[in-house]
């Protein structure tokens, strides 16, 4: 659920509300601006934590115990009256993030925040999510799950019905100047649909597609190739390493084939016209919950068996990587039954999302739980050949599904809009002129239909099918070993995780479940066409045949976005784009360093091992940097800084300041200034060969183009599929990506060396622009900073209501493919755009002795004082003590409210 591997970083896609904020004015000037922004107005949201409050449908009290941040557990005497008060809680903290949260999901972020929504709720009910939670609750979800669902959201209903405007929440009461907007109540549907929100952001390789057809108009099958190099399973070891399986089924250490899968890159969309760029932005603008993507966006999360550990039982380590929200998209909190039974079986506590029941990473009194993205391969973008009635496949003409949706608006006029669907999902072109001319120049065999004016795009995707995930999240809660585990995440179907297992009598597992498509022709790493049915998907992988393991001889198991399985070891294909191994290898890496010669693990050096700064790619390329001989001074000043470096990225390390603006600038000099302009970052403007040198041979040797994707977005990011690239190419010193023109067309850089004296020569001038002339005082931390943004009126309002809710900046350690994973795209710039979004250390012989941190903290509310009371200790790497059992609990508690039916 909460790792993304493969999607894009947030920029446009957090632009929520920013046009409902010409509201700044009132904040700071008129009659009435003053009198709003009042200390009662702010604090008349925040919380009640202590005494007694109302809490209609309980069968008997629930209390409250809520620590010194903020954080709570929840006792009650039914599982129904549990999740109706976290609900009720969740509320209190968090409503408008919840609020916001079901606006986007259902595609109705017009009725909140106005026209400039319309185009993204257009995109949002084409793609149908909230008709698909309705599927999912009608048809598929379990009669419990759906008793706990509507407790939960009677809970979050009690609290509206006594709380609106400013008391429900501060941005309510800002809202208020603009719109008469009051929250309508909550629905089960709401909780079910937040799902699909996770699944959006979890997709997979989408973007791979689009980016490696945007790519072809400029590079050719085998340059693509250099950009997409081969997993390295030899270096980087896959998750369940050595085993095999069968298409019968998988069993850890069996014997078993492999068979191969056809790439579609010539069959299908060879030389994707630049108008798949418009897709590219269309989906871009789509407001992302769970952050950005990119290849060095991922999560860690590793267990230890207690024959490695000093605890002898099992210690787990969990650090989502997310983008860096206000507040975090976790919400920490505890369920406990008063007194565990069948009826009332859970005793769990961990991080939860506000808007939904039940935990989602934690544990409880038996087992614990981690999850990262698994990146399989689940949506595929196809070519459709649309006619006067229909679409085209297998040979013949087909209606298309249609329905009609309203789109009701705050600040304008309603707008209708018709919906079509083919066999492989819906028409996602429609929602733009430009998106319906994409395929228009593709090449795609010989059997392609005559083109006309172009292909349109749909998308066929796992979450737009109902599931019963929701099922999954109350069975893990409950689970008490590894069958039940294992039978729980049975109905884990969307977003597809890494679940890595420990329990308290010592074992140790995996398992990768999720709904994960198997194809007839194609492997899904560009769009096929919609109008062969050979490249209809043909199914799911069937859950008996996903990798797991259980208590491996290697004594541990890490997942960090690698490779599941060897691809030559399995039968199926899980999918052409996986992580590239750099966090997974280094994890290892330190787990066998510990262990070597019968040393053992400590609760807090799994804590350490999560800090880790290391850069592989600075480990990689600063022998050679140091090798080249530097002519002027002050660069070879700052090529100094370079040598005894430990290659760790510590906030204060001004080598690693030097090395990353220079791992930055070869990665724009070698690929980036080579990209096509739908890649390239927005407004950077360069002087590349003309599109068709041969129709004006006379003309310039160069024309000026711009860049058009968000800079937060755009290639190369930097990720560990750029380390790969470089180490693939590094021996050659004459490789054609080490060769650089000028404006006027003339070579600059000949080779790698030459390349590297220009990206060093570049490096040490801009950071003298960002920080100063004098190198002592350079620092990564100086220029590798967070800011938590409020996730709506925080991101793109005036700066007066900017400068109210958000906070920072921190300067942090770490960096892009670290452990420590506090990413940058170096396309962008070097400011954080994605976060270890919590991180955990459970230790299974004693759970108070776990540790645990947000992001953020409990609160959503701007002037709490658990709003970001959890971030400096965060930026340190601190953990603070995860209080389970009823004595912890008690001892730790500052507030107790006491919930009455």
């Amino acid at each position: 659920m909460p790792v993304n591997e493969n999607g894009r970083t947030a920029g446009k896609r957090r632009r929520l509300i920013y046009v409902a904020i010409g509201l700044a004015t009132l904040l700071v000037l008129g009659v009435g601006a003053a009198a709003f922004w009042t200390v009662s107005t702010v604090r008349d949201s925040f919380p009640q934590t202590t005494g007694s409050l109302k809490l209609p449908g309980l069968a008997s009290p629930v209390t409250v115990k809520r620590d010194a941040r903020g954080v709570p557990t929840l006792y009650g005497d039914t599982a129904e009256d549990l999740f109706r008060a976290q609900g009720f809680v969740h509320a209190q903290d968090r409503f408008w993030e919840m609020d916001v949260r079901r606006h986007m999901t259902s595609g109705r972020l017009s009725e909140m925040f106005g026209k400039d929504q319309v185009e993204t709720d257009e995109f949002l009910r084409t793609l149908g999510w909230r008709q698909v939670a309705q599927k999912e609750y009608d048809e598929e979800l379990s009669g419990e799950t759906k008793k706990y669902l509507r407790a939960y959201a009677d809970g979050v209903n009690a609290y509206l019905a006594d709380h609106s405007g400013s008391s429900l929440s501060v941005e309510y009461a800002a809202l208020g100047f603009v719109n008469d907007y009051e929250p309508e109540k909550w629905t089960p549907v709401d909780s079910v649909a937040w799902l699909k929100a996770m699944a959006w952001d979890l997709r997979a390789n989408v973007e791979d597609e689009i980016d490696r057809s945007l790519l072809s108009q400029r590079f050719d099958e085998g340059e693509i190739a250099d950009l997409y190099p081969p997993y390295p399973y030899k270096r980087n070891k896959p998750i369940v390493d050595g085993d095999t399986a069968t298409t019968d089924g998988y069993e850890p250490r069996s014997a078993g084939g492999a068979q191969g899968v056809e790439n579609t890159y010539s069959t299908a969309s060879e030389g994707l016209s630049s108008q798949m760029g418009s897709l590219a932005k269309t989906m871009d603008d789509i407001p992302s919950l769970l952050g950005p993507s990119g290849s060095g966006i991922g999560s860690n999360s590793w267990v230890v068996s207690g024959d490695l550990t000093t605890t002898e039982k099992p210690l787990l380590a969990n650090d989502p990587h997310l983008s860096a929200q206000l507040p975090s998209v976790w919400y920490q909190m505890g369920l406990q039954c008063t007194r565990v039974s069948d009826d009332c079986p859970y005793e769990v506590s961990g991080f939860s999302f506000s808007g939904m029941p039940g935990v989602v990473i934690g544990h409880n009194a038996d087992i614990s739980w981690g999850l990262t993205n698994l990146g399989a391969d689940v949506a595929d973008l196809y070519l459709e050949k649309v006619e006067d009635d229909g679409y085209l496949y297998d040979g013949k003409t087909r209606e298309f599904g249609t329905r009609e949706e309203l789109i009701k608006v705050a600040d304008g006029e309603d707008k209708r809009i018709t919906v079509r669907t083919t066999r492989n999902g819906p028409v996602i072109s429609d929602r733009s002129d430009e998106l319906a001319e994409v395929g228009k120049e593709a090449p795609v065999g010989n059997s392609a239909p005559d083109r006309g004016d172009g292909y349109a795009v749909s998308l066929r995707w796992t979450a737009l099918e109902p599931s019963s995930t929701m099922d999954a999240v109350f069975g893990i809660n409950k689970a008490a070993d590894f069958e039940e585990f294992r039978e729980a995440a049975r109905d884990f179907a969307v977003p597809s995780q890494n679940l890595v297992y420990a329990d308290t009598d010592g074992n140790i597992g995996y398992q990768a479940p999720g709904k994960i498509p198997q194809r007839g022709s194609g492997d899904g790493s560009l769009p096929a066409p919609g109008w062969d049915p050979a490249y209809s998907w043909d199914g799911y992988i069937p859950f008996d045949a996903l990798p797991w393991e259980l208590n491996p001889d290697r004594g541990y198991i890490v997942t960090a976005n690698q490779a599941v399985v060897d691809e030559n070891d399995y039968p199926y294909l899980l999918t052409t784009d996986p992580g590239y191994g750099t966090r997974s290898h280094r994890i290892s890496g330190l787990i066998k360093e510990k262990i070597k010669d019968g040393g053992k693990i400590s609760p807090d050096d799994m804590r350490t091992m999560q800090l880790d700064n290391h850069s592989e790619i600075a480990e990689l390329l600063t022998p050679l940097l140091l090798e080249i001989e530097i002519d002027d001074p002050m660069v070879r000043e700052a090529q100094d800084l370079l040598k005894d470096w430990d290659y760790s990225q510590d906030t204060d390390s001004s080598a690693a300041a030097y090395f990353n603006a220079v791992w930055r600038n070869i990665l724009k000099l070698s690929f980036g200034d080579k990209m096509p302009k739908e890649l390239r970052p927005d407004g950077e403007c360069l002087h590349v060969p003309p599109a068709n040198p041969a129709a004006n041979p006379d003309g310039p040797a160069t024309v000026r183009e711009c860049g058009e994707r968000d800079a937060d977005a755009a290639q190369p990011d930097g990720g560990d599929r750029w380390y790969e690239v470089v180490r693939s190419i590094l021996k050659d010193e004459d490789s054609r990506w080490w060769k650089t023109t000028g404006s006027d067309g003339e070579p600059l850089d000949e080779n790698r060396d030459e390349l590297f004296e220009h990206a060093m020569n570049d490096a040490r001038w801009e950071l003298t622009a960002e920080l100063g002339k004098d190198i002592d005082t350079w620092s990564w931390g100086r220029l590798h900073q967070l800011m938590l943004r409020n996730q709506t009126l925080g991101t793109e309002g005036p700066g007066v209501v900017q400068w109210l809710l958000n906070r920072g900046p921190w300067n942090l350690s770490g960096g892009e493919a670290a452990v420590n994973a506090t990413g940058w795209n170096a396309a962008g710039g070097y400011d954080v755009q994605w976060v270890p979004s919590m991180r955990m250390v459970v230790d299974l012989a004693d759970l108070d002795a776990s540790g645990w941190v947000n992001l953020s903290g409990a609160s959503g509310h701007a002037f709490h004082p658990n709003y970001t009371d959890q971030t400096t200790a965060w930026a340190k790497g601190e953990l603070y003590e995860w209080a389970f059992s009823d004595k912890a609990v008690q001892e730790a508690a500052e507030d107790t409210m006491t919930l009455s039916p």
